[in-house]
């Protein structure tokens, strides 16, 4: 079947169906990622986005239970070059192409997905709207540019838990599962389970997984609960997790954000739990011309002047110069300057932009689980 990928400026481009039938609208990005196609189509930050993936061939190594990021597939449509029809994997349990009909995403193949990204990365991120059998390419135009833009749309209500729970690692059995020697062993484990309350701002699993592998027992709160409802537990430390969207409005989340911070626990972001705590402390955050999606991104740790190669997914990111004197930058991305991490001079509070738990991507950073491990264990 023929599928047609148009953008708000009436760019086209043509292709054939790699999914479900249907016709959906949203945000056109570019990851860079060569591998875990799976991760990004379960990962709750890329909820409302058409992704494109820049590497020619996708979905040679099949799909399986070991690689889902979260309840479900979170991506509102998939682009790619070449979507492979051969699963060849001894893990895999169907091909990419089962995957989304199965789960009702539209997706395109045969695309020229570098034309495509040099238009993104040129002009910034455009909505679009994708579509299977369709020949009325001036109604998709105008249906992409009456999709909703990602500025100032609350997406992490329709991503995060429902109620709160407390997660079970469960290693052999269930999402995410798989054999120990495919786990990443932590730096060290806290001395005895270490009791953590985390917003789920959009939460992949793999935070969860190295917060086990740490030693640390997490009950996951929804996105508008109360801070007062996370600090009755007396918890050792407080986590946001990464999410969707503009963190401008997520104001429920930026108060409940500074109330943490007020509260003298140690308090660890990442991604949109980042932003968000760059919010409360006094800051400002912006739109990225295209945003950094991918895992190859250099980010310097200014303490050490180390360079880690880092997993990433945002299309927002914190001002600098909008921080007050007691928050200092701790991390610079080195393909352009912008924030990477922040830390509170004064309080136990801590947040980086992009992804250490990876997943997919490279490890470098997971020693910031073992930072806010000593961060817990130091108050007591």
């Amino acid at each position: 079947m023929n599928a047609i990928l148009v953008l708000e400026d009436g760019t086209c481009f043509e292709g054939t169906s790699a999914g479900a039938a249907g016709e959906t609208v949203g945000e056109v990005v570019f990851n860079t990622s060569m591998t875990g196609y799976q991760e990004v189509l379960t990962d709750p930050s890329y909820a409302g986005q058409i992704v494109t993936m820049t590497c020619p061939e996708i979905g040679n190594y099949g799909v399986g239970p070991e690689d889902v990021e979260s309840r479900g597939l979170q991506v509102a449509g998939f682009v790619m070059r070449e979507s492979s029809p051969v699963a060849s994997n001894w893990r895999a349990r169907g091909t990419l192409r089962e995957y989304l009909v199965r789960h009702g995403i539209v997706a395109i193949a045969d695309v020229d997905t570098r034309a495509l990204t040099r238009r993104l990365r040129t002009g910034g991120v455009l909505r679009g709207a994708l579509a299977t059998g369709v020949n009325d390419v001036e109604a998709l135009i105008a249906r992409a540019r009456a999709a909703p833009t990602v500025e100032g749309t609350d997406l992490v209500r329709g991503v995060t838990c429902e109620t709160a729970y407390d997660w079970e690692s469960r290693p052999s059995q269930g999402p995410g599962a798989g054999p120990e020697e495919f786990v990443v062993p932590p730096e060290r484990q806290a001395a005895r389970p270490l009791r953590i309350a985390a917003y789920d701002l959009g939460m992949k699993l793999n935070i969860l997984r190295r917060f086990s592998a740490y030693n640390c027992q997490v009950r996951v709160f929804p996105a508008s609960a109360p801070a007062a409802d996370l600090l009755a537990l007396e918890p050792d430390g407080i986590f946001l997790s990464n999410g969707p969207g503009d963190p401008a409005a997520v104001d429920y989340a930026v108060t409940n954000a500074r109330a943490v911070v007020a509260s003298g626990r140690p308090v660890f972001g990442i991604c949109l739990g980042h932003q968000v705590l760059g919010l409360a402390m006094g800051g400002r955050t912006f739109k990225l011309k295209f945003g950094h999606r991918g895992t190859n991104h250099p980010v310097q740790r200014l303490a050490t002047g180390k360079v880690e190669i880092t997993s990433q997914n945002h299309g927002f990111a914190v001002d600098p110069d909008s921080l007050p004197d007691d928050v200092e930058v701790t991390h610079l991305n080195l393909y352009d300057g912008t924030v990477e991490g922040l830390r509170h001079k004064e309080r136990p509070v801590f947040c980086v932009q992009y992804h250490p738990e990876a997943s997919p991507g490279p490890h470098d950073a997971d020693y910031l689980f073992r930072l806010f491990l000593d961060a817990m264990e130091a108050r007591h």
